[in-house]
């Protein structure tokens, strides 16, 4: 049975792309057969992975809009095992052209229907936002990880994507539930950022990931060479991180983490 999550936070810098683009690297690395959504406008996990956003024939827009089946939108293979469904630019208008469309809230559900038994896991990267891309994108999913930074103002709006993700699975999706609590961009040197890890463990005690992702260059050098931590630097901190967070990930999944290892280094 395949398993839908969306990474999701209104604040945006908190590393959803990020944990996206290297989950889903991951998971393909790891033998599982895997599907990427990017459903941001911005279209950051499609550059991420080395995709021309600007030179997308058909996106997840089109599959949205019901104008192309979502075969004709798909990115087959963009690394073994992994299928990208892209998003561009023109994904903004979406949240307009959407308000007015017969099942507004489940368009990226149908469109994702007749693939999803093609995958073990889809990943969904949100919009920083509330709107109607990212209530598409709770629809679709049973599971939800929420990227924390270690930093106090990230804790702002927590309470508000809580109360949304109760309105969605009273009113749209009964079986959506938070999947995991993923902290970020910690830096070690600082007080606050122990802090506001034991504030978030305080709020979701039994959800935290036990993986911390820390602060470092490399995540943030990554994407402009069209790749994943463990392409660009297998070696780093960063990488060893995400290879960890993928093998829990994998576990609580219950799937095989045979994967190949990351060796730890320093940046």
């Amino acid at each position: 049975m395949r398993r839908v999550l969306a990474l999701a936070n209104q604040k945006g810098g908190v590393g959803k792309t990020t944990t996206a683009v290297n989950l889903s690297v991951f998971l393909a690395l790891s033998g599982h057969r895997t599907l990427l959504v990017d459903i941001d406008p911005q279209a950051n996990a499609t550059s991420s992975l080395g995709i021309d956003k600007l030179a997308l024939p058909e996106t997840v827009y089109d599959a949205l809009a019901g104008e192309r089946p979502v075969t004709e939108c798909l990115l087959r293979d963009v690394r073994p095992g992994l299928d990208l469904l892209p998003a561009s630019g023109t994904l903004a208008g979406a949240e307009v052209e959407l308000v007015s469309a017969p099942r507004r809230e489940f368009r990226l559900r149908d469109a994702l229907e007749p693939i999803g038994s093609e995958y073990e896991v889809i990943l969904i990267d949100c919009p920083p936002s509330l709107g109607l891309l990212t209530v598409n994108a709770l629809t679709a999913a049973r599971e939800v990880i929420i990227p924390i930074q270690c930093e106090y103002l990230a804790l702002e709006g927590l309470v508000q994507l809580v109360n949304t993700l109760d309105l969605i699975k009273r009113r749209l999706n009964p079986p959506l539930d938070v999947f995991g609590v993923l902290m970020t961009m910690f830096d070690a040197r600082t007080r606050l950022a122990a802090q506001v890890v034991q504030e978030v463990r305080r709020f979701f005690p039994r959800r935290m990931f036990r993986t911390i992702i820390p602060r470092t260059v490399r995540l943030a050098e990554a994407p402009s060479y069209g790749k994943a931590i463990f392409e660009y630097d297998p070696s780093s901190r960063a990488a060893q991180a995400y290879a960890e967070l993928g093998r829990e990930l994998l576990e609580r999944l219950a799937l095989s983490t045979s994967a190949g290892t990351v060796a730890a280094g320093s940046d």
